[in-house]
């Protein structure tokens, strides 16, 4: 640490900040040998010793890129020392680390998205550093690849969420760790700590504390010497200073150290002759053991090298023991029978001694070698073998082995390392004779193209398959894509795919593909905006179950399914739940997991608007949790937000919307978030609060929500009841002619706008539906939030056909349907009072009082006083609402209880008399004997006595 007391300083104050309870991230910055993974290591040390959790990964030097190494690498010590409470920590976000940790992995069924990696990976790292906090040390990050960057670049701007303080280590090249880090840096989601070369007086100490000698033994002229050989660089000076004395220049004499013979002074040139100095006493099989070493990697197994080289045990291990001594290689603790070099520019300057055909034989027998021992060639050994098989001149080998390896990373949710990849194996086969084998690697091209959102590119390749793919493979590739876009809600993109299918194939496809043309195309049409959307979706979901069924075809019966059970629900409820339940049956039948976890998120969703059960939500959940399906539990989590809405659960609504609109706005869930940003809306205007509504639907039209559906259900759910909490009843009904015309321009698959239910209700308090006409009826009305107000809606026109009866009968179904919506059933009940008392029927009075009770609670004024002003005209009592009313409980309330008469009432549990009860309050005992007389009317108690033991239980 000679040279490094500040930055190491301004580390120790970041890492203090990550266990308070400031995470972040900070990137030590520079050229190869300055420090930078020393440094990161002395920091690490600090944080463990601290009783920090300390997770270390590094990237591969040579080679190669291999999707998630540093983080998998990190990651594995997490699975080594947690267990289920990993899983009950971050829920739908274990099955996702499966791509990282061989442990975690499941049978989902399908990938995960970037985006729900890192999401996961954050969660964890929250999780571990909860208590005592967490240091993740990624080493080498100019050579991550694609993957473990952009990870990197989400745990950046989000870390200070969690107790994590992130420390990469980059080289001072063109890389695009380096470009993240910058980037991240100037938008202040990041430090960068820039490592600088050694001064010389630095250097001075340096060296002599690496001599075990005091700085005055070292003569400056030495000092100087290696300060402008090594330019300050630490490892340099380490190795020069280990050349000097093995060779003997370097000596010891008088008390001091001494240069004998004059030294080269080109750094990379010294660094090499320094590396073949130290590996000429090995011989030209010592040095063949290491540079086949270097070839294999920054580390490398025994096995490996030994099969490359043909030495027998007894040699090798010579060899190995000579190279430890020289400090070339050291044991890697971390796998048994593997190696690794001190430094990675020693495994480089080995390399740099080779001849171009030297380097080409080594690296055939190195890729032969491991293809003997790993023959199926998993993880990192597949793209190495690749680098080898290219740099020995076989173009057609190094090409098969890029495609497997990019068929893998595409399966492990890397498919920017896969495009890479699969480029790579797509270049080398430009002039390659076999088309088949072309056109297949080219199909899984487009299809990775399409996984990362590069549509437009995709499309452009896809195009090229003539003469090397068959439309078949054009037409399956698009229709993947176009279901990819309909998972991440980009459904414009989906239907271009469609379009690209339909137009790869023609006007005659096999029926199997256009079942899936139509099937995918059908779901996309859902959800956009259309007034004959619906019903082409159904049409088309029609066609293709037809053809699914047909030739056997699950998944494609699953998705078909769905959209007949959306469709369905615009005329039969009942039809609508047979078929999600026939999608579900069907998914059972063929273990189609992932699709299982979409059909059970449509039923859930399906089961609450029709009769608020909420039973199949958790169902719903607990099986997006087992598969890992993070966006169908961010679509769980937004239903039950509204649905906790709806239900007049204010406060638990108000708690969860934050985190959702955090979630699905990092996992870039565009539907989601305009969801979430309407229920904030809706929220608010539940709540009366007009101020917070606006300000909500503001960030839904900025988050491109103006013509979207989520704007529909604001039309119809939000502005409406946030005029009625207003008694503004006109202006209710002339947002909800506004909502019905947005309703009509863009048909959704919402059904809570207010035209099925409300609107129907204030259309028969206002007139506009004569007593003796019928109602509208859809099935859409019969969903539980609109039929509760369909139900007053008919009592009040039988109350003004003059049959009492039927209107109390038609009201207790209100109630009853209003039952799971607090807000709603005393608002409703407040609608229908009037028209209650001008015909007879009902409890208007205990609806008032109920009704007045609950606004005056929940803090909305206008329906608060508009209940006392209409009880004051039935000749009752009202409530004073003096300060404490609050702590009168709600049942006492309700009957008009006053502060003052909870006060005697409080008294009478002790048995007290009128005159003790007076003079405790310091009232007379006449004003007590009034109160207990009302106390008596408003109870309904019979005598004192009872409403004495009626007060005993109260404060029991």
């Amino acid at each position: 640490m000679i040279g490094r007391r500040a930055e190491l300083r301004t580390l120790k104050g970041v890492l203090d900040d990550a266990r308070s309870g400031r995470g972040g991230a900070v990137f030590v910055v520079g050229e190869a040998g300055i420090g930078k993974t020393r440094l990161a290591v002395e920091v690490a040390e600090l944080a463990a010793a601290d009783g920090m959790r300390v997770l270390r990964g590094r990237s591969s030097t040579i080679g190669p890129m291999v999707p998630f190494r540093p983080l998998s690498e990190a990651l594995l010590g997490v699975a080594r020392n947690h267990g289920q409470d990993l899983a009950d920590e971050i829920g739908p976000y274990l099955p996702a680390l499966g791509v990282l940790v061989p442990e975690w992995q499941q049978d989902t069924g399908g990938g995960f998205s970037l985006t729900v990696i890192a999401e996961a990976i954050l969660r964890l790292l929250t999780h571990v550093s909860e208590r005592n906090g967490c240091a993740l040390v990624l080493d080498d990050l100019h050579d991550a690849d694609a993957e473990t960057l952009f990870i990197l670049e989400y745990l950046t701007d989000n870390l200070a969420i969690s107790r994590t303080l992130l420390i990469g280590t980059i080289r001072d090249v063109p890389s695009d760790a380096a470009r993240i880090a910058r980037s991240a840096a100037q938008r202040g989601s990041c430090a960068m700590l820039e490592l600088a070369g050694l001064d010389q007086e630095t250097v001075h100490r340096m060296a002599a504390a690496c001599l075990d000698a005091e700085a005055a033994e070292l003569p400056g002229t030495v000092a100087e010497q290696l300060w402008r050989t090594s330019a300050g660089n630490p490892f340099v000076v380490e190795e020069l200073l280990r050349e000097w004395f093995d060779d003997g220049r370097l000596v010891r004499s008088g008390g001091s150290w001494h240069l004998v013979r004059d030294l080269p002074a080109a750094v990379p040139a010294a660094l090499v002759h320094n590396i073949a100095v130290r590996t000429e006493h090995l011989g030209e099989q010592g040095i063949e053991m290491l540079s086949a070493a270097a070839t294999a990697g920054q580390r490398f197994p025994l096995s490996v090298v030994q099969r490359a080289t043909a030495m027998d045990d007894r040699r090798l291990l010579s060899y190995v023991r000579a190279g430890v001594a020289a400090q070339l290689i050291v044991h890697d603790e971390t796998e048994p029978g593997w190696y690794c070099f001190r430094h990675p520019l020693t495994a480089e300057a080995l390399l740099a001694q080779l001849t171009p055909t030297t380097r080409g034989r080594l690296a055939a027998r190195v890729a032969d070698a491991i293809a003997a021992l790993y023959p199926e060639l998993p993880g990192e050994w597949c793209p190495l073998v690749g680098s080898l098989r290219l740099a020995a001149g076989d173009r057609f080998d190094a090409a098969a082995l890029f495609a497997r390896a990019g068929r893998r990373a595409l399966m492990g949710a890397a498919a920017d390392s896969a495009v890479t990849l699969l480029t790579k194996a797509d270049d080398l086969l430009t002039e390659h004779l076999d088309l088949g084998f072309r056109g297949e690697v080219r199909e899984t091209l487009v299809y990775a193209l399409g996984e990362i959102g590069r549509f437009e590119q995709a499309f452009e390749l896809a195009t090229s398959f003539s003469g090397m793919a068959t439309p078949t493979q054009v037409v399956a590739l698009h229709v993947r894509m176009a279901w990819l876009a309909y998972l991440a809600g980009n459904y414009e993109d989906g239907i271009h795919q469609v379009s690209a299918a339909r137009t790869a194939h023609g006007v005659a496809p096999y029926d199997e593909q256009r079942a899936a043309m139509d099937a995918v195309h059908a779901n996309l049409l859902l959800e956009m905006p259309g007034q004959d959307n619906i019903a082409t979706a159904e049409q088309l979901a029609n066609q293709a179950l037809s053809l699914a069924e047909q030739h056997g075809v699950p998944a494609i019966t699953c998705q078909a399914l769905q959209v007949l059970g959306i469709a369905a629900r615009e005329r039969d409820l009942d039809e609508a739940e047979r078929r999600f339940e026939q999608a579900q049956q069907v998914a059972d039948e063929h273990r189609l997991s992932l699709m299982r976890t979409h059909v059970l998120v449509r039923l859930a969703g399906h089961r609450v608007l029709s009769d608020a059960d909420t039973s199949s939500l958790e169902l719903a959940r607990q099986e997006a949790t087992r598969t890992g399906a993070i966006t169908a539990t961010c679509a769980l989590d937004a239903i039950d937000t509204l649905n906790t809405v709806l239900r007049g659960d204010f406060p638990a609504a108000a708690r969860r919307l934050p985190d959702n609109l955090d979630r699905t706005t990092r996992l870039k869930l565009s539907d989601l978030v305009r969801y979430t940003h309407a229920t904030r809306a809706i929220l608010a205007a539940h709540r009366g609060n007009r101020v917070d509504m606006a300000a909500a639907i503001t960030d839904l039209e900025e988050y491109g929500g103006e013509t979207s559906q989520e704007m529909s259900l604001c039309s119809g759910l939000a502005r409406p009841f946030c005029s009625l909490l207003e008694e503004d009843v006109d202006r209710a009904r002339r947002e909800l002619d506004l909502a019905a015309e947005t309703e009509q321009a863009r048909p959704s698959g919402f059904h809570l706008t207010g035209q099925h239910g409300l609107r129907v209700l204030l259309d028969v308090l206002a007139g506009d539906l004569a007593p003796d006409q019928d109602l509208p009826s859809s099935a859409a009305g019969r969903m539980r939030w609109n039929r509760q107000f369909v139900h007053w809606a008919t009592a009040v026109q039988l109350g003004r056909r003059g049959d009492p009866a039927a209107a109390n009968r038609a009201a207790a179904s209100a109630l009853t349907a209003a039952e799971p919506y607090r807000m709603a059933r005393h608002l409703g009940a407040r609608l229908v009072t009037e028209a209650a008392t001008a015909d007879g029927w009902g409890d208007p009075v205990g609806w008032l009082r109920g009704a007045e009770e609950y606004f005056y609670q929940a803090s909305v004024p206008a329906v608060a006083s508009a209940c006392r002003s209409l009880l004051r005209n039935h000749g009752e009592a009202v409530n004073q609402r003096r300060t404490g009313h609050e702590s009168v409980p709600a049942e006492l309330r309700r009957v008009g209880v006053t502060v003052r008469e909870y006060d005697v009432f409080c008294l009478l549990a002790k048995r007290l008399g009128n005159k003790e009860i007076a003079k405790r309050l310091h009232i007379s005992p006449k004003t007590v004997e009034k109160h207990v007389s009302s106390l008596l009317t408003k109870t309904h108690s019979a005598s004192r006595v009872v409403l004495s033991e009626y007060a005993t239980v109260i404060a029991r």
